[in-house]
């Protein structure tokens, strides 16, 4: 989005950039914006200077008649702008402001140019500063400087002036004006706050080349024009101060000996050292842009800056400061003064932090030994650096050096180091560690796939699989899936077993930051395939711990239980419950269970591993498949021959809870069944051929001995009784024990020689009976509970003929539906009750008006012992 101030604008730069719709700074005439390449997504900077600024202030017939002269100059200033981009696209180096896009004339007549992206200037530093110096310290007044993150909020930039950032800054700015004397051949002219920008890596970078030019010195033949200084002393009140010299930070060369040279810049540098430790951060020169205010104060040695008065300053200096560096740079000779390259072997900057950022400087230029040297000490300082340049100098440069694969392990170190100190270290991971972490393990293509094995690179792995807590800590879900998960799976595929055995450890990090979608998916797959693979013992038990992290246990927890023969799992202390997303029931039976089961090894080691592991699937399978599928697997693993007694007496443990809770789980199970059918009985499908189911419960059972004794009597012509005696052969509700006066049992024995005798005395009792009896259908009933053994066994003899066809004339021998009658008599629930039979007169007539007739047997006296009903009837 363009600002009003841009809309008016049709670039180059304006195509191809997305700007800001505020600056986020004004340096000097220039408007600072952030911008990005729309094809790229690059950030620059964006300097925009606006042709209305310089119109005059002063109205009237006066400004009228001067318009010409006033166009002029506005020409004249225009010119000395467009010259400063032009001298940025000429000039190259890393203490120069870098040019991306050069400058573009618009519509307007305003200027346009893009470099690097720029933070502010120093000039807006030291007035934030003294805002919020004059607003009670640092946490008063928070930084007007504001930077916009990609996914729309704002943040506040960390924008410090310390002890040591001012001195790197000062030594960058040095190393800049070396390039400009030395090599370049010029003068600065205007070294001011304003023409120093520090750019996002915190670094100090020297622009505003504005008055820039060759030294009076100079031999060298050169297109770019020299220094009137005739004309840049001059200050026309018509346009701003911005686009003129700041005489405040001028040389008494410029002013008072019209000389050029590039001690000028150092005596510039001298003041502006003194703008950074003085309060308000100002030069200690306060000229009004008048040449005879300037004149003056060098006049006097008390009124210009000396080491006798502090240099001016409102506070104290640094001793290297006071007594060595300002008198060589604040000095009226300019044979007296240091030039840059000495400026930075002075003693200011004789300190292990500077001589470490000097060394980083100039790292590439270093030897590989000198490099791994380094990178061994820097831990050590680390903690004595700002913070600030820790993320934005430091922590920058020792990433580019990833480049070196020798260096890898040793730049991570450090690198993970940092972000731990930083505040802002999750910000700083994202953001500069995980692009790099990217581009230097994983492929293009976004899957990792080594093609030969890389010692440096695998130390390197080594040193991301230790830190892995700390980068599950400083990145959301999705960056670790997208950025960090293909470096993990790269160690799992590893041919190193150390690397597979540290991945296999990550697995509770990775836990609790990936979702469940991406652990059942991405991860679980993997760490099977290494667990199915592996022929290491180690890397087979950390498979198995990983197992356990993945249905929810730690890795730990088989150390910290008993022998289990109590039933009780004590967890230990040090053992944090895991609250991280586990895999579901579905795949640890179907997937985790089979892998334990096609284990071939019987180590105790990896046997306690698997032992841990199915403490772990007790907690979650169901029931069914302990029992059919888990309790197979603990008994066969519980036999191997190399488990000592210890190692047996836990997979006992095991073994018989998980039986305890099957056990609880069928008998709930049932008692639920029981509750929603009660009448249900185990030994309903036993109970089919008793004789209970065809003649019912409520037959011979339920008629008492007074009744049975005046039924074969005679004695009862009671219809009532008739009728009750005719519905006690229907199949009613079992009766309760206690109802009942010693029924008696039938049983189908035969009775023994011996007491064949006692039983043919009681056939003539039993004439009256057959005389009376009528045979009712056979009808089921419920199972008696009584058992044959209680009651006393008949013992049938032949009777006479003649009352076996007065007493039952259609009576056919009962045939058991089974297939032989061995069954019958082994089973001893198989009885027949046979109820008292109905009395329907004298002529023994059917309900329905039917009269029975007598049939005989047909059976010789002679013929064999029967069984079964025929001895009954033998008996009636």
């Amino acid at each position: 989005m363009f600002s009003s101030a841009l809309k008016s604008f049709t670039s180059n730069i304006s195509a191809n950039y997305t700007i800001a719709a505020n600056p986020t700074s004004i340096a000097g005439a220039w408007k600072v914006y952030d911008g990005k390449k729309k094809s790229t997504g690059k950030a620059v900077s964006i300097f925009v200077f606006e042709r209305k600024t310089l119109d005059p202030h002063s109205g009237g017939f006066g400004a009228r008649s001067s318009s010409s002269s006033t166009r002029k100059l506005q020409e004249e200033v225009i010119t000395r702008v467009k010259k400063e981009s032009n001298l940025l696209a000429r000039l190259r180096h890393p203490s120069i402001l870098e040019l991306a896009e050069p400058i573009e004339d618009t519509r307007s007549g305003g200027l346009m140019f893009a470099t690097e992206p720029v933070t502010a200037s120093l000039a807006g530093l030291l007035r934030d500063k003294d805002d919020q110096e004059r607003a009670g310290g640092v946490a008063g007044r928070p930084s007007r400087y504001v930077v916009e993150e990609a996914d729309g909020s704002k943040r506040r930039r960390e924008l410090e002036i310390d002890e040591l950032e001012i001195q790197k800054g000062l030594l960058q700015v040095a190393q800049g004006l070396e390039f400009l004397h030395e090599s370049a051949g010029l003068v600065h002219g205007n070294l001011t706050p304003e023409a120093i920008y520090i750019n996002a890596k915190s670094d100090w970078k020297i622009a505003g080349l504005a008055f820039a030019g060759p030294p009076d010195s100079s031999d060298s033949q050169s297109n770019i024009p020299p220094i009137s200084l005739s004309e840049v002393l001059y200050h026309d009140p018509r346009l701003p101060k911005t686009v003129q010299l700041d005489m405040d930070y001028t040389s008494p060369d410029f002013v008072m000996d019209s000389n050029v040279s590039s001690a000028a810049d150092m005596f510039s540098l001298g003041l502006l050292m003194l703008a950074l430790y003085n309060s308000p951060h100002i030069s200690p020169l306060k000229t009004n842009s008048n040449i005879s205010t300037y004149k003056k104060i060098f006049s006097s040695s008390s009124s210009a800056p000396t080491s006798s008065n502090n240099f001016l300053s409102s506070r104290p200096l640094p001793k290297d400061l006071l007594t060595v560096v300002l008198p060589r740079l604040i000095t009226r000779r300019p044979g007296q003064r240091m030039n840059a390259r000495e400026f930075q072997q002075s003693q200011f900057f004789d300190n292990i932090l500077v001589s470490s950022i000097r060394f980083l400087d100039s790292l590439p230029a270093k030897t590989p030994n000198e490099k791994s040297q380094f990178m061994r000490g820097l831990p050590n300082i680390l903690t004595q650096f700002p913070k600030a340049v820790l993320d934005k100098k430091v922590l920058f440069a020792l990433l580019e050096e990833m480049k070196d694969r020798d260096l890898v392990a040793l730049v991570l170190q450090n690198v993970f180091k940092i972000i731990k100190l930083l505040p802002s270290g999750r910000r700083a991971f994202t953001e500069k560690v995980i692009p790099k972490l990217r581009e230097t393990f994983v492929s293009p293509g976004g899957r990792s796939a080594p093609t030969e094995r890389d010692s440096a690179k695998e130390a390197g792995l080594v040193v991301i699989l230790e830190n892995m807590a700390l980068i599950g800590e400083s990145c959301s879900g999705k960056e670790f899936k997208d950025d960090i998960l293909p470096i993990l799976n790269l160690g799992l595929e590893s041919h190193t077993h150390s690397i597979v055995d540290k991945s296999l450890g990550c697995l509770s990090t990775v836990l609790a930051v990936l979702d469940f979608s991406t652990i059942k998916n991405e991860v679980f797959p993997v760490v099977a395939s290494v667990f199915s693979k592996t022929s290491s013992l180690g890397i087979k038990i950390r498979g198995l711990q990983a197992f356990v992290v993945l249905c929810g246990g730690s890795a730990e927890e088989r150390e910290a239980l008993g022998d289990g023969l109590d039933g009780a799992v004590e967890q230990s202390k040090n053992i944090k419950p895991s609250n991280s997303a586990v895999l579901d029931k579905y795949t640890v039976q179907e997937k985790i269970v089979p892998l334990l089961k096609a284990m071939k090894t019987k180590e105790p080691a990896v046997m306690m591993a698997a032992l841990a592991v199915f403490r772990q699937v007790g907690k979650m399978a169901d029931t069914d498949f302990l029992a059919m599928e888990c309790l197979p697997i603990l008994w066969a693993f519980s036999l191997g021959p190399l488990l000592n007694l210890q190692q047996f007496q836990e997979y006992m443990g095991l073994i018989k809870s998980l039986s305890s809770k099957i056990e609880n789980e069928q008998i709930r199970k049932l008692r639920e069944l029981s509750a929603a059918s009660p009448s249900a009985n185990a030994n309903d499908l036993m109970n089919v051929g008793s004789t209970d189911a065809f003649f019912g419960s409520n037959g011979a059972g339920d008629v008492g001995e007074n009744d049975f004794e005046r039924l074969v009597l005679g004695k009862s012509n009671s219809s009532n009784e008739t009728d009750k005696l005719g519905e006690s052969l229907r199949l009613q509700p079992q009766r309760s024990h206690s109802a009942r006066n010693s029924p008696p049992v039938f049983s189908w024995s035969s009775p023994a020689p011996q007491q064949a005798s006692s039983m043919a005395t009681q056939s003539s009792s039993n004439d009256v009976f057959a005389q009376q009896i009528q045979t009712p259908p056979l009808q089921p009933s419920a199972p008696s509970s009584t058992s044959l053994n209680s009651f006393a066994a008949l013992k049938p003899t032949p009777p006479p003929s003649a009352v076996m066809n007065k007493g039952f004339p259609s009576f056919a021998p009962l045939q058991p539906s089974l297939n032989n009658t061995t069954s019958w008599n082994s089973n001893l629930a198989s009885t027949f009750s046979i109820p008292p039979p109905p009395q329907y007169g004298a002529g023994l007539s059917r309900p329905n008006g039917d009269t029975m007739a007598p049939k005989s047997s047909g059976n010789p006296s002679g013929q064999s012992q029967k069984k079964g009903l025929d001895a009954y009837e033998s008996l009636l």
